[in-house]
């Protein structure tokens, strides 16, 4: 007697804490709860959650979907450019599930067909770019990226808010090329520069020249200065600057003795 009472003691147990497993469901706050009842989604009452909620055992089944943003590794895929060069790009994409119900019935697995989407997309818009505008013009391609991934996963619920490719990898003898061609373009920028500065400094020398001849004092000031400036490198020898004047003077009265 006792222990048939123990026995049904211990299923009655089993059946509430069973019951309970399965009647009582806890949802996260970024969670929510898609309801199959007898199979089928309720359009208005389908979606259930965050906090606690009712189940029928046997006849009601909830899939969990989360809503925060999923950050996805795009795997390395080879390009060809619009200009045939061969590369690999990765990328990240950042997406979240915006409705659950369309999430569960109406794709099988909404990450992996993400993932697909996001992988094919990528070949296809970068290829369509040449190498000059894959390495620079980034954010255009990122943004193009988003818009043609977002398109295809709408009917899925799932939002594509950010696409970003991560690296490029060129092969080597491309890398040996723009690393040229960069090198290039530096000494041209450095010559550049050098002919703009020796272009002001010969119009600032002219400027100066044509005040000095107009004002001969001002060439005897330049002359002090000079002196004071070989005087300050502890030189044993001073040259004494004579104006071209004073030596025209000389060379006169010369000539005038003979």
């Amino acid at each position: 007697m006792l222990q048939a009472f123990g026995m049904g003691l211990l299923i009655i147990i089993f059946l509430g804490g069973w019951l309970l497993v399965n009647i009582f469901k806890i949802l996260k706050h970024y969670e929510r709860g898609v309801v199959f009842t007898l199979g089928r989604v309720s359009v208005e009452h389908g979606v259930k959650g965050p906090g606690l909620i009712l189940l029928w055992p046997g006849i009601q089944r909830m899939v969990r979907v989360g809503l925060r943003t999923v950050t996805m590794d795009v795997p390395s895929q080879d390009i060809i450019t619009k200009d045939n060069v061969t590369v690999k790009v990765n990328a990240v994409v950042y997406f979240r599930v915006i409705d659950p119900r369309k999430a569960i019935l109406e794709v099988e697995d909404f990450y992996y067909a993400t993932s697909q989407i996001a992988q094919t997309t990528l070949r296809s818009v970068l290829g369509q770019n040449g190498l000059d505008d894959l390495l620079s013009n980034r954010e255009n391609i990122n943004a193009e990226l988003q818009k043609v991934i977002d398109l295809q996963t709408e009917p899925w619920g799932v939002k594509v808010t950010t696409v970003e490719v991560k690296n490029v990898d060129l092969p080597v003898e491309m890398q040996r090329a723009i690393a040229i061609q960069a090198q290039a373009e530096r000494e041209r920028r450095a010559k550049i520069i050098h002919a703009e500065g020796e272009l002001q400094a010969s119009a600032k020398l002219g400027e100066a020249a044509a005040i000095i001849s107009k004002n001969p004092i001002a060439l005897q000031l330049r002359y002090l200065q000079t002196l004071t400036e070989i005087g300050t490198e502890k030189n044993t020898t001073i040259v004494f600057p004579l104006p071209i004047d004073l030596m025209d003077a000389f060379k006169k009265f010369a000539e005038g003795s003979k």
